[in-house]
């Protein structure tokens, strides 16, 4: 599995750094944003580095959909309120004008109240 040596993520997925961690498994890392923009606000990102969404290979496919897949069920388990009355929001920033700020491609998870509602 590709990591980069300077990537912040990278660091945080390998334990390096510290987070508060919300699920692990042998592709992918989720975390608490240590600066949520919503009452339930993680961060999912695979282990592998992936720069940005935009630099994804077709073989990273079955990752992707993996963390498709598992963001209703961390949603529920950290929180959010399920069905059409509840719901969560996802989010990918890609690049400088898309808002990316950390270049490892990572997936918020934000729910609650809707703050983005302003």
């Amino acid at each position: 599995m590709s990591h980069d040596p300077n990537c912040l993520f990278c660091k945080i997925s390998q334990g390096l750094i510290p987070s508060q961690k919300v699920y692990e498994d042998e592709e992918i890392y989720v975390f608490k944003d240590i600066n949520p923009a919503a009452p339930i606000h993680f961060l999912m990102i695979p282990k592998k580095h992936i720069p940005m969404l935009e630099s994804a290979e077709s073989v990273d496919a079955p990752l992707l959909g993996r963390m498709m897949e598992l963001a209703p069920r961390l949603a529920k388990e950290q929180g959010c309120r399920p069905g059409k009355d509840g719901g969560f929001r996802l989010m990918v920033n890609n690049g400088a004008d898309g808002g990316q700020e950390v270049y490892h491609l990572h997936l918020h998870v934000m729910g609650g109240p809707r703050p983005w509602k302003k």
